[in-house]
């Protein structure tokens, strides 16, 4: 079982001390070239102010970012899990997990990043600013990603659960055969409509009940009986979707 979270713009600074990047360490090795490439083609664009302020799409008070990613091969790096901030990490809130949940989370959960493609949640990354929309000079990113990550996600054995948001899951669809969440309100004639203030820290508190459960389902019917007992309201929806009904 995989569940594929999106990352966030907001990360923790710091990490271990004396420690630093190692590509080779990451999960997925097959994408390792193109994580070189991205680092590569965003040093470069990172060396002035005027080109990185462009390409990431950042204000005068974001400049902090551009050193951030200057720094990336020196600054310290910690488990991308606990990288990253925001809404759905909120919900997730990894550091009250219990150690066994950690280390299910590290198994089973993985971080789909627009600098590092999909990364395990014990993988050890630095803070870096590249969001999805971000513009690198000579590569697209839609175009670097879209097929190695796809391929990656296809490769796994097992129950793909997609909760990235959908410009994320546009760097690399999710094969035939896994789930994306799409969270959900019901209204009392039984009509669904997606939600969108709420949707973040719905994924992130359901992501948190799986890794907490520690269970590895083998398959989706396995999930929404296991929601049923945990008292989540999960139900097929869409073909290839799963609704997370909130409210």
């Amino acid at each position: 079982m995989l569940l594929v979270l999106p990352p966030s713009e907001t990360k923790r600074d710091g990490g271990r001390d004396g420690s630093a990047l190692d590509l080779a360490a990451l999960s997925f090795p097959a994408l390792t070239p193109l994580r070189r490439d991205a680092l590569a083609a965003l040093s470069r664009v990172s060396r002035t102010v005027s080109g990185a302020s462009q390409a990431l799409g950042l204000g005068p008070t974001q400049r902090f970012e551009i050193e951030r990613n200057r720094l990336l091969r020196s600054s310290p790096v910690m488990p991308a899990i606990e990288r990253y901030t925001g809404v759905l990490y909120d919900g997730l809130d990894v550091d009250s997990l219990s150690a066994a949940a950690r280390e299910f989370a590290h198994d089973h959960v993985a971080v789909h990043s627009a600098l590092f493609g999909v990364v395990g949640a014990g993988d050890l990354i630095p803070a870096y600013r590249l969001s999805h929309d971000s513009r690198l000079p000579g590569m697209p990113l839609k175009k670097h990603w879209r097929s190695a990550v796809s391929a990656e996600l296809a490769a796994h054995d097992g129950l793909v659960l997609d909760l990235r948001s959908e410009a994320y899951a546009a760097l690399g669809p999710a094969p035939d055969g896994a789930h994306y969440i799409r969270v959900v309100t019901e209204s009392a004639s039984g009509r669904r409509v997606a939600l969108s203030h709420f949707n973040k820290k719905a994924k992130g508190e359901f992501a948190r009940a799986i890794v907490a459960a520690g269970v590895e389902h083998p398959d989706a019917s396995s999930l929404l009986d296991w929601a049923e007992t945990a008292g989540i309201r999960l139900e097929p929806g869409a073909p290839g979707e799963l609704d997370l009904i909130v409210g």
